[in-house]
Protein backbone atom coordinates (compact mmCIF):
# COMPACT_ATOMS: atom_id res chain seq x y z
CA UNK A 1 0.00 0.00 0.00
CA UNK A 2 1.45 3.34 -1.02
CA UNK A 3 0.76 6.50 0.97
CA UNK A 4 1.36 10.08 -0.15
CA UNK A 5 4.07 12.19 1.49
CA UNK A 6 1.32 14.27 3.16
CA UNK A 7 -0.27 11.15 4.69
CA UNK A 8 3.11 10.04 6.01
CA UNK A 9 3.82 13.54 7.37
CA UNK A 10 0.48 13.74 9.20
CA UNK A 11 0.97 10.18 10.51
CA UNK A 12 4.52 10.73 11.78
CA UNK A 13 3.95 14.35 12.89
CA UNK A 14 0.23 14.59 13.68
CA UNK A 15 -1.13 18.05 14.40
CA UNK A 16 -3.49 18.95 17.25
CA UNK A 17 -3.13 15.71 19.21
CA UNK A 18 -4.57 15.70 22.71
CA UNK A 19 -7.63 16.66 24.67
CA UNK A 20 -9.32 19.98 25.35
CA UNK A 21 -10.36 20.41 28.97
CA UNK A 22 -14.02 21.46 29.16
CA UNK A 23 -14.43 21.16 25.38
CA UNK A 24 -17.60 22.67 23.95
CA UNK A 25 -18.18 19.62 21.80
CA UNK A 26 -16.78 16.10 21.89
CA UNK A 27 -17.35 13.47 19.24
CA UNK A 28 -16.40 9.83 19.61
CA UNK A 29 -16.73 7.60 16.59
CA UNK A 30 -15.47 4.17 15.86
CA UNK A 31 -15.55 1.33 13.46
CA UNK A 32 -15.61 -2.09 15.08
CA UNK A 33 -14.64 -3.81 11.83
CA UNK A 34 -11.32 -2.03 11.40
CA UNK A 35 -10.72 -1.07 15.04
CA UNK A 36 -10.26 2.66 14.47
CA UNK A 37 -11.59 4.92 17.24
CA UNK A 38 -11.49 8.72 16.97
CA UNK A 39 -12.26 11.24 19.66
CA UNK A 40 -12.56 14.85 18.48
CA UNK A 41 -12.62 17.87 20.81
CA UNK A 42 -13.86 21.33 19.78
CA UNK A 43 -13.52 24.70 21.50
CA UNK A 44 -16.03 27.12 19.99
CA UNK A 45 -16.24 30.87 20.60
CA UNK A 46 -19.31 33.13 20.79
CA UNK A 47 -19.16 33.71 17.01
CA UNK A 48 -19.42 29.96 16.24
CA UNK A 49 -15.74 29.84 15.28
CA UNK A 50 -13.77 26.70 16.12
CA UNK A 51 -10.87 28.28 17.98
CA UNK A 52 -9.29 24.96 18.91
CA UNK A 53 -9.65 21.39 17.77
CA UNK A 54 -7.79 18.38 19.10
CA UNK A 55 -8.06 14.65 18.59
CA UNK A 56 -7.09 11.31 20.01
CA UNK A 57 -7.16 8.40 17.59
CA UNK A 58 -6.56 4.74 18.18
CA UNK A 59 -6.01 3.21 14.78
CA UNK A 60 -3.91 2.81 11.70
CA UNK A 61 -1.67 5.42 10.13
CA UNK A 62 -4.40 6.55 7.75
CA UNK A 63 -6.82 7.08 10.66
CA UNK A 64 -4.25 9.23 12.49
CA UNK A 65 -3.41 11.19 9.31
CA UNK A 66 -7.06 11.87 8.47
CA UNK A 67 -7.78 12.98 12.05
CA UNK A 68 -4.80 15.32 11.97
CA UNK A 69 -5.75 16.80 8.59
CA UNK A 70 -9.41 17.20 9.59
CA UNK A 71 -8.42 19.27 12.64
CA UNK A 72 -6.22 21.46 10.42
CA UNK A 73 -9.10 21.98 7.98
CA UNK A 74 -11.66 23.11 10.58
CA UNK A 75 -9.55 25.01 13.12
CA UNK A 76 -10.16 28.75 12.75
CA UNK A 77 -13.30 28.17 10.68
CA UNK A 78 -16.96 28.54 11.59
CA UNK A 79 -19.17 25.62 12.53
CA UNK A 80 -21.04 26.03 9.23
CA UNK A 81 -17.77 25.74 7.32
CA UNK A 82 -16.74 22.73 9.40
CA UNK A 83 -20.04 21.01 8.68
CA UNK A 84 -19.30 21.34 4.96
CA UNK A 85 -16.06 19.38 5.38
CA UNK A 86 -16.38 16.15 3.43
CA UNK A 87 -14.31 13.03 3.62
CA UNK A 88 -13.36 13.71 -0.02
CA UNK A 89 -11.89 17.08 0.99
CA UNK A 90 -9.82 15.34 3.69
CA UNK A 91 -8.58 12.75 1.16
CA UNK A 92 -7.78 15.51 -1.35
CA UNK A 93 -5.90 17.55 1.27
CA UNK A 94 -3.78 14.47 1.98
CA UNK A 95 -3.07 13.95 -1.75
CA UNK A 96 -5.12 10.77 -1.78
CA UNK A 97 -5.59 7.58 0.20
CA UNK A 98 -5.56 3.94 -0.91
CA UNK A 99 -9.20 2.88 -1.60
CA UNK A 100 -9.12 0.42 1.32
CA UNK A 101 -8.36 3.35 3.68
CA UNK A 102 -10.98 5.88 2.49
CA UNK A 103 -13.25 4.83 5.38
CA UNK A 104 -10.76 6.55 7.72
CA UNK A 105 -11.57 9.90 6.09
CA UNK A 106 -15.27 9.22 6.58
CA UNK A 107 -14.56 8.60 10.27
CA UNK A 108 -12.76 11.96 10.49
CA UNK A 109 -15.74 13.76 8.92
CA UNK A 110 -18.09 11.85 11.25
CA UNK A 111 -16.00 12.78 14.32
CA UNK A 112 -16.18 16.52 13.52
CA UNK A 113 -19.93 16.37 12.91
CA UNK A 114 -20.53 14.29 16.05
CA UNK A 115 -18.57 16.86 18.11
CA UNK A 116 -20.66 19.69 16.60
CA UNK A 117 -23.85 17.73 17.36
CA UNK A 118 -22.66 17.34 20.96
CA UNK A 119 -22.10 21.11 21.15
CA UNK A 120 -25.55 21.81 19.65
CA UNK A 121 -27.16 19.45 22.18
CA UNK A 122 -25.39 21.22 25.05
CA UNK A 123 -26.60 24.67 23.97
CA UNK A 124 -30.08 23.53 22.96
CA UNK A 125 -29.69 24.13 19.22
CA UNK A 126 -31.37 21.58 16.93
CA UNK A 127 -29.02 19.25 15.06
CA UNK A 128 -30.15 19.84 11.49
CA UNK A 129 -27.52 17.86 9.59
CA UNK A 130 -26.83 14.23 8.75
CA UNK A 131 -23.84 12.31 10.04
CA UNK A 132 -22.62 9.76 7.53
CA UNK A 133 -21.51 6.56 9.20
CA UNK A 134 -18.19 5.09 8.08
CA UNK A 135 -19.10 1.57 9.08
CA UNK A 136 -22.10 1.55 6.74
CA UNK A 137 -19.71 1.76 3.81
CA UNK A 138 -17.64 -1.36 4.37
Amino acid sequence: MKYSEKVMDHFTNPRNVGEIENADGVGVVGNAKCGDIMKMYLKIDENDVIVDCKFKTFGCGAAIATSSMATELVKGHTIDEALKLTNSAVVEALDGLPPVKVHCSVLAEEAIKTAVADYYNKIGRPVDFEIEKAHDEE
